[in-house]
C-alpha cells in the first residue's frame, strides 16, 4: 500500500503538535491544485494518510502547515507579522507505490523537515 503521511512536533513544548491545519496541493505548470486538507491529532499526526492506495499520484506536491495559527492557539508570543506564518514544503513523489513521510519539527522562528520512514 502506497501512502503520503506527515506529522508535526512542537519544539517549544517538546510534544506532538495537535491542531495544526495542513493543506496538500499538487503542483504542475506553475499552478497549485488542492488535494486535501487535514488537522493534526493529539499525536501530531493526521487521522489518515494524506494520499493512500495501491498507487498514489506522482509529481510535485506542496504541504502547507499553518504555523502561526498553531503558535497563537498555544499562547506563544509572536511578533506582528509573525516570522513564520505558513510553512510550505515542496517535494516530489517519484514512486507511485512508495511510502512518503514528511515530518515537520516546528518552532515560531525555525523548522526542519526530512524524508521519514
Amino acid at each position: 500500500m502506497a501512502k503520503l503521511s506527515t506529522h508535526v512536533l512542537d519544539l517549544v513544548s517538546g510534544r506532538p503538535a495537535a491542531g495544526v491545519r495542513i493543506n496538500l496541493f499538487s503542483v504542475a505548470g506553475g499552478s497549485r491544485t488542492p488535494v486535501c486538507d487535514a488537522l493534526t491529532n493529539s499525536d501530531g499526526r493526521t487521522a489518515a494518510p494524506l494520499l493512500t492506495g495501491d498507487a498514489i499520484p506522482t509529481g510535485v506536491f506542496e504541504l502547507v502547515f499553518h504555523a502561526a495559527e498553531f503558535h497563537c492557539a498555544q499562547g506563544y508570543a509572536l511578533v506582528d507579522p509573525p516570522f513564520l506564518d505558513e510553512v510550505t514544503i515542496r517535494f516530489g513523489i517519484a514512486d507511485a507505490t512508495g511510502n512518503y513521510h514528511v515530518p515537520l519539527l516546528l518552532s515560531p522562528y525555525g523548522y526542519s523537515t526530512y524524508r521519514g520512514s
